[in-house]
């Protein structure tokens, strides 16, 4: 069975043989695999950042963890938390560009 995966980091999509475990890393950019920002039951906007009720909190959501409840987001659920990063960004900017 193959595991379909996209990097939170560079978004390339990857397709493991073996599920994705803690010592899985990105051949392209070698960032880890199995990170909440590549968990699909990542919500910022729950408690912990995460949909999963019942899991631990996880302070340092980019490195590879231990939770129970990892699930492979398949459509990259960090890309998400990126674009908004870059849309505030993008908005600060807009505030205080000179004139």
């Amino acid at each position: 069975m193959a595991w379909e995966i996209r990097c939170h980091f560079c978004l390339a999509n990857l397709e493991l043989d073996d599920p994705i475990g803690r010592s899985n890393r990105c051949p392209r950019c070698a960032a880890d695999l199995r990170c909440c920002l590549n968990c699909r039951f990542l919500d910022m906007t729950s408690y912990n950042d995460c949909a999963e009720p019942s899991a631990e909190r996880v302070l340092d959501k980019d490195r590879a963890n231990f939770c129970d409840y990892f699930s492979a987001g398949g459509h990259g659920a960090a890309s998400s938390v990126k674009s908004a990063s870059l849309d505030g960004l993008s908005e600060l900017e807009k505030l205080f560009r000179k004139a």
